[in-house]
């Protein structure tokens, strides 16, 4: 690690949020591209405001939405691979981004020389593993309604502490229906039944209400909330 004057440490929060040697600071308006699948990956793109969506085309050209980015995130990690490769995935944004770009260079420049940063960032890519891992259970355990839920809990960004009831970015329920494996009537159905059971609000924008996280927590889809417990029944031998 370099030597640096103890009057002038190192902050990892003032690195991305300035422009600097090997980064810049850009702004994405809605559906605007931050890469496409098939680029070459050389850069790494952090999120200052705004929400991004990674997408990837199969070969028969049907489109499937990945993930969802909020601010505090890296977009174009694989960038950071050993031997630099092709992007497996486009990045877009959702909204108005404004993201720090910063080279392959820079970027490995200062994980080496900056521990704080490098705590930083392996941090992200644990959780970016852990939530990876929580998508593949969620799509081969849980109901399409469940996963449903979960996917606009992540869009509300419940997960960080101190969050209230918030709006999520404007999504189709076409691409909320690629997201979890179902079609465009059953999410219909299901965003319907959210919206009754005052789960969600709509009044041209999506409102997710915290009542939501008891569809995830507690494993309990809404028409089990009401129904008592099963009374056990034990046999005389």
């Amino acid at each position: 690690m370099k030597n640096r004057d103890a009057q002038d440490p190192f902050d990892p929060a003032v690195f991305l949020a300035n422009a600097g040697l090997g980064r810049k600071i850009v702004q994405l308006e809605p559906e605007e591209l931050f890469f496409s699948q098939g680029d070459s990956a050389d850069t790494v793109f952090y999120l200052q405001t705004g929400k991004a969506k990674l997408t990837v085309i199969s070969q028969n050209g049907k489109e499937a939405t990945i993930t969802h980015l909020s601010a505090g995130d890296f977009v174009g990690e694989e960038s950071l691979a050993s031997i630099p490769g092709l992007r497996l995935a486009t990045a877009s944004a959702v909204n108005t981004c404004v993201a720090l770009k910063i080279t392959r260079k820079e970027m490995t420049r200062v994980m080496h020389d900056e521990t704080e940063f490098a705590d930083l960032f392996f941090k992200f890519l644990l959780a970016h593993s852990m939530r990876t891992q929580a998508d593949l259970v969620d799509q081969l355990f849980d109901s399409s309604e469940k996963r449903l839920a979960r996917i606009l809990l992540l869009m509300a960004e419940f997960s960080k502490p101190g969050e209230r009831d918030t709006f999520i970015p404007p999504i189709s329920q076409e691409a909320l229906a690629e997201m979890i494996g179902t079609t465009r009537s059953r999410v219909t159905f299901f965003m319907n039944r959210f919206q009754k059971l005052g789960f969600i609000s709509y009044n041209g924008r999506i409102q997710v209400n915290k009542s939501l996280l008891n569809v995830v927590l507690l494993d309990q889809l809404p028409e089990q909330n009401s129904r008592k417990p099963p009374t056990l029944v034990v046999r005389e031998p």
